[in-house]
């Protein structure tokens, strides 16, 4: 796929993906949909990816669903095939979020400027958030007639709790950077001109020290973890891939390195390691 409305490249083991429709606040569309789970794909299948960044060409991050089509914006069905869920139609914004969810590879959302309804759900499944001091936020849905999507019921409070999921999203007020870092909606708020170096330092420091395969499975335990029954229940998943890959190669090199003083040379592959990742990736159903 050539993509139109993003923007996708790797430099030194960093994946940089921006959505990239300036001109509309990059305003979400479903071809936009498409490309993004296409560049996850290409993310994923990449061994030399490390981790993906995730930003917004000009002023916006993401500004929404683009309206260009009016008030039927949100009930049309014409704006490509959908696969359904219990006979609805699925959220497109959805099909995004439980692709990034899904990601074997740690996912940084550098948000640039305004993140609004899907432009900000979309980044709740990314595993750390950073925001440029200017940039605002809405989950402004009950202001548009519609509900929470992608996922965001099952993210949002998670997050941040559920007295402020329902605060930001029974009011769909907008809110300053600030306020989503009190909130913990985002890790830390830069100037405008740092985001991206921070984002790229964290994404170096991953890519630098750690084995992807760790990272991977890591990555799959936490998400899964949030709505594991119990410790025990977590106990079981983390003592299988414990018992998968505490022999293993990089298990091997991470401890030799340590013990030699020098930095570990990791050789394990995402695309070719047997492990079963625990549970079932949740995406594609």
């Amino acid at each position: 796929m050539s993509f139109t409305q993003i923007e996708y490249g790797v430099t030194d083991g960093i994946a940089t993906l921006t959505l990239n429709r300036p001109e509309r606040l990059n305003a979400f569309t479903f071809t936009m949909r498409s490309e993004l789970i296409d560049a996850f794909d290409r993310a994923d299948s990449d061994d030399s990816v490390r981790a993906v960044v995730v930003t917004g060409a000009g002023r916006a991050f993401c500004a929404g669903a683009d309206l260009g089509g009016g008030g039927e914006t949100f009930g049309r069905a014409d704006d490509g095939p959908r696969e359904s869920v219990d006979g609805a139609p699925r959220d497109g914004g959805g099909t995004v979020a439980l692709r990034i969810a899904a990601s074997l590879k740690p996912v940084i959302g550098a948000i640039n400027g305004a993140a609004v309804g899907v432009g900000v759900t979309m980044t709740l499944p990314m595993d750390i958030r950073i925001a440029a001091d200017g940039a605002r936020f809405g989950f402004v849905f009950a202001r548009r007639g519609i509900v929470t999507e992608a996922a965001s019921s099952w993210f949002l409070p998670r997050i941040v709790g559920i007295s402020q999921a329902m605060e930001w999203a029974a009011t769909g007020r907008l809110f300053s950077a600030a306020e989503a870092l009190e909130g913990r909606l985002v890790s830390r708020v830069c100037p405008a001109d740092e985001l991206l170096p921070t984002a790229y330092a964290l994404a170096r420091e991953i890519a630098d020290n750690t084995s992807g395969l760790s990272v991977a499975a890591i990555r799959r335990l936490m998400w899964s973890g949030l709505s594991a029954a119990s410790p025990w229940e977590a106990h079981a998943a983390d003592s299988r891939l414990m018992a998968e890959l505490g022999g293993a190669a990089d298990a091997v090199e991470g401890a030799t390195s340590f013990l030699e003083k020098r930095p570990a040379r990791f050789t394990m592959k995402v695309s070719e390691a047997d492990v079963p990742f625990w549970p079932a990736n949740p995406y594609g159903d």
